[in-house]
């Protein structure tokens, strides 16, 4: 293959084709570029992480220092859960991936941040589907039932709106925002990444279920489109 261009990864999942591939930018100066497509989606590029930081980061504010244990919903690149480390408060961090060939790429050191997090000791890496953990009675920790955790860092579907799945809609209604609810920590914290600008009705499911909830916008340069874009960190929390 191109030294510009290279497929480092594919596997057929039931949620369609997911590949892993390296572009050479040559626009911006060479820069090597990761990014993960599933069946017609782009699920993330390592030339935008910004806003999967600023999740880690918002979703951690309002915590008092500690010894904090983290849940983060969806590995991708790994941004969001390095940020989450980044945090000298944080004692434990649990990922939930639902692929786990996304996984792999990270043991497997094919993407930039996987040896890194791999070697942490802090973090480990658990193969399910977040949203059934999060309707569940048991929680995300298998090896740990009913264990309740400080914050829960959500960075999956592109918006409360616009979901990988269908059945994931569940999950953002006020019923299944109270069985997450129910895995916090009193004053813990529930962060949701977005693509969307703030989604008015969906902030007002979080304030019924949320004593604090609210929507900040994280701008960040796109030097492809060569101006500013926009995602959503909803940030709500508990008593």
């Amino acid at each position: 293959m191109s030294r510009n261009y290279e497929e480092l990864a594919f596997h057929e999942t039931p949620l369609g084709e997911l590949i892993l591939r390296r572009r050479r930018v040559l626009s911006l100066g060479g820069l090597d570029v990761f990014e993960i497509k599933l069946g017609e989606s782009f699920l993330m590029s390592s030339l935008f992480h910004e806003v999967e930081v600023a999740l880690a980061r918002i979703g951690l504010a309002e915590l008092k220092a500690g010894s904090l244990s983290v849940v983060v919903g969806g590995l991708g690149l790994g941004y969001t859960a390095r940020a989450a480390l980044e945090n000298a408060a944080v004692e434990s961090l649990l990922v939930i991936e639902t692929l786990p060939e996304i996984i792999g790429w990270h043991r497997e050191s094919l993407v930039p941040l996987g040896a890194g997090l791999t070697a942490d000791p802090r973090c480990r890496f658990v193969s399910g589907d977040f949203f059934a953990l999060a309707a569940s009675t048991a929680g995300f920790d298998p090896d740990s039932p009913n264990r309740r955790f400080d914050a829960v860092l959500l960075d999956i579907d592109h918006s409360p709106r616009h979901l990988l799945h269908p059945r994931n809609a569940a999950f953002y209604c006020q019923e299944g925002l109270h069985r997450l609810a129910s895995h916090l920590l009193p004053g813990g914290t529930f962060a949701l990444w977005s693509d969307d600008p703030p989604d008015a009705p969906f902030l007002e499911v979080l304030t019924a279920v949320f004593p604090k909830a609210k929507a900040e916008v994280v701008s960040f340069y796109n030097p492809l489109l060569e101006r500013d874009s926009a995602s959503t960190v909803y940030v709500a929390q508990t008593h």
